[in-house]
């Protein structure tokens, strides 16, 4: 079953408007860490940010939120959105709340699916003091962009980095397990989205790049962006305007670089050449026209089996179903001849792949880790080779066509 809704506008160039907005979500205190066992943080390695971008096509407005965060469940989007739309009106189909996936990121919020599906890192209270910080700053970064639109142009292209590598290691006996594997499907796509000023001087970058926020691994203590947050702070220094780094299907995709006990010790730092630089580059060659901009919003739900047998958590009633289906909302946000996507959940690239080559529009980017988290998304085929990410997930094999069927089918009809 499918339900949406559709918000479109199509005006002159000069009616487009867009603004960014960089607000500082460092924590003061010890933390405990998302994305390993459960560690509370000693200190910190460098700051963390919530970034937002507001567009205005002067019919629909629309926020797109990426915060140097692990993950946080769907309730957390849920709450947060209820009082944005109480305080401003805004309704939360047109804000998009995604994650950097950095490991070294401290909790927002309860843990909804985490605990469910990995039980054990949870086993304690989360921090409520920081939770109400970071919603109340994400609140109150969405009224500085809307308060800061103005005009604007955009331009959208592609680039390619090598940064990443899948990491669904294989071993002779054929087991499937968490690893470096050269020889596996990954997504090496930069999509780019570039806001300027209507004179040309930049306002804003947002690049999608799929790769785990893993360069440190569960030894490494300190707050910390990662990979994702090295390759923002680099950019910025060049452009000297706000990165947003969203992340793509990165499921099973890791930096090349992985799971190191220290910046040092993971090439860190190199991030800046190996992604940073590759993005920079894509980006001279990115012009922003002065045609009209359109923005055309929508969403759906996908439903999907559960896993038999598995359990459901307090707090996450509607993204599930009586017969014990799990609801899947993809989000969708059409910008002229591109169109990006979004859900919350951590998909496999080889999805992405299948939509980007089915899609009707010239650019078609999918956004991860958006909204919350539901879990991992394989394919049928990792669920038969079996591994951490098959066995860690709520849903069966069925899921990668019902969702890949489901979203191009929505494309083609966005399309006409």
């Amino acid at each position: 079953m499918i339900a949406f809704l559709l918000l479109a506008g199509t005006l002159a160039a000069a009616d487009f408007r867009a603004s960014v907005v960089k607000v500082d979500i460092t924590p003061k205190t010890p933390q405990w860490l998302m994305g390993y066992g459960p560690r509370l943080s000693t200190g910190v390695h460098d700051p963390i940010f919530h970034k937002i971008v507001a567009l205005d096509d002067g019919t629909t407005q629309f926020f797109l939120v990426a915060s140097d965060l692990c993950i946080f469940s769907p309730s957390v989007y849920d709450d947060a959105t209820k009082r944005l739309k109480q305080e401003t009106g805004i309704d939360a189909r047109n804000v998009w709340w995604t994650v950097t996936h950095t490991h070294s990121g401290p909790e927002v919020g309860p843990p909804g699916m985490y605990d469910v599906l990995l039980q054990g890192r949870s086993d304690h209270e989360f921090n409520k003091d920081y939770a109400e910080f970071a919603i109340v700053s994400l609140i109150q970064g969405i009224k500085d962009a809307r308060a800061r639109l103005a005009p604007a142009r955009m331009g959208i292209g592609t680039g390619s980095a090598q940064a990443n590598i899948n990491r669904r290691a294989r071993d002779i006996d054929g087991k499937i397990s968490l690893g470096l594997n050269p020889d596996g499907p990954v997504d090496r796509q930069i999509g780019l989205i570039r806001l300027d000023h209507p004179d040309g001087k930049p306002l804003a970058l947002i690049a999608n790049y799929a790769m785990h926020g893993t360069v440190m691994g569960g030894q490494f203590m300190e707050v910390s962006g990662d990979g994702p947050g090295t390759v923002a702070a680099y950019v910025e220094g060049k452009l000297g305007v706000p990165m947003l780094y969203i992340n793509g299907a990165a499921g099973n995709i890791a930096p090349i670089y992985s799971v190191y006990p220290s910046p040092k010790a993971g090439h860190l730092s190199e991030f800046g050449v190996l992604l940073g630089d590759r993005i920079l580059e894509a980006n001279r060659y990115l012009n922003a026209p002065a045609g009209p901009v359109q923005l055309q919003s929508a969403e759906t739900f996908v439903e999907t089996p559960r896993k038999a047998g598995m359990g459901w958590p307090v707090g996450l009633e509607r993204y599930t179903t009586q017969d014990k289906s799990v609801r899947i909302p993809v989000r969708y946000l059409r910008l002229n001849d591109t169109v990006l996507w979004a859900a919350p959940v951590e998909m496999f690239c080889e999805l992405a792949f299948a939509v980007r080559h089915a899609s009707p529009f010239r650019h078609t980017f999918f956004f991860g880790y958006t909204n919350g988290w539901l879990g991992y998304l394989p394919t049928a085929k990792a669920f038969e080779e079996g591994g951490y990410e098959p066995r860690t997930s709520p849903f069966t094999p069925r899921v990668e066509s019902d969702l890949t069927r489901a979203v191009i089918a929505y494309l083609h009809s966005m399309g006409r």
